[in-house]
């Protein structure tokens, strides 16, 4: 059995498209085809299932798909033991990351860390969604809660803060409310409640019992600008909201907190580049780290 057809096979049935893997893997879908053909004829077995959308793993496919995770750890242990361990700065580092910091923090800094490594490639997907790290949907999963479950390695990256905020034309029309009760008087932004993934994106009960939002969007970036926009008031990150000055802090004493963690599946902990691109990601916080966390003497209050 041909180790590279294994792990090439792990990568379509993560992946659950044999063109999606070869775009991971960097290599031709055809190429790729054919390889998990050539390992489907040595075991004299069919794995997948190959469909116009996507590929599903058959009954043996499982079973041979858990081995493969061990085969996967053992060799990466092997090859840590003899210090062989992906030495070069090269290869597909894919980071999963809350849209807010994805693409408001992470998206104009990654930039540096592929200059430094020319033939590191960096994958950034910052939606608003959790990311399987045992199915390898990311190598890196950037978290808004420390995981408790599966085998996966987490550090606190850094804690944030969110506060209300409404444009400057909203509140010439709207006035400015000045307690919470006034808020009930006013057009809110929030969270699509059945979309909410994580009990820690729930902010609102932390505000006011009953937000009920006129305007919904399940996405941090969205909510910013519909606010930008004079929609309503929402609940921003704080550390994006002051990139736009026509946004206003309002109810400054109300201070959110929640903490972003860094996770990644334990067996590759041992990876060059998912290390370099680690150690990168704690450096960009630590030297910027006064924009995340706001206390109420920070914001504006006239």
């Amino acid at each position: 059995m041909n180790w590279d057809d294994v792990r090439m096979f792990l990568a379509v049935a993560r992946a659950g498209q044999i063109l999606a893997a070869s775009r991971r893997l960097g290599i031709n879908h055809a190429t790729l085809g054919r390889r998990v053909t050539a390992l489907e004829e040595d075991l004299r077995v069919q794995l997948l299932v190959r469909r116009t959308n996507g590929c599903e793993l058959t009954a043996e496919g499982e079973v041979f798909f858990r081995a493969a995770e061990r085969m996967e750890t053992e060799m990466l242990a092997a090859q840590a033991s003899t210090g062989r361990v992906d030495a070069a700065i090269s290869g597909t580092i894919r980071i999963g990351a809350p849209d807010g910091f994805g693409v408001s923090f992470l998206a104009s800094r990654l930039g540096a860390l592929t200059h430094r490594h020319p033939e590191l490639k960096l994958q950034l997907v910052p939606v608003p969604r959790s990311f399987s790290l045992s199915q390898r949907e990311a190598d890196i999963a950037i978290t808004i809660e420390r995981p408790e479950e599966g085998r996966l390695v987490s550090s606190k990256l850094t804690d944030y803060t969110l506060g209300l905020y409404a444009s400057r034309s909203y509140l010439d029309a709207a006035g400015r409310p000045e307690t919470v009760e006034a808020l009930k008087d006013h057009s809110r932004i929030g969270y699509v409640e059945d979309l909410i993934f994580s009990p820690s994106l729930n902010f609102t009960g932390e505000v006011m019992r009953d937000w009920d939002p006129r305007f919904e969007i399940s996405s941090a970036i969205g909510q910013t600008e519909a606010v930008r926009s004079g929609a309503g008031i929402g609940i921003l990150h704080d550390y994006v909201a002051r990139q736009h000055p026509e946004l206003v802090r309002i109810l400054p004493q109300i201070v959110i907190r929640r903490s972003y963690w860094t996770t990644y599946h334990e067996t590759t902990r041992n990876l060059v580049r998912l290390r370099t691109v680690v150690d990168f990601l704690n450096e960009l916080v630590r030297r910027e780290a006064e924009i995340f966390v706001s206390e109420p003497s920070d914001h504006e209050t006239a």
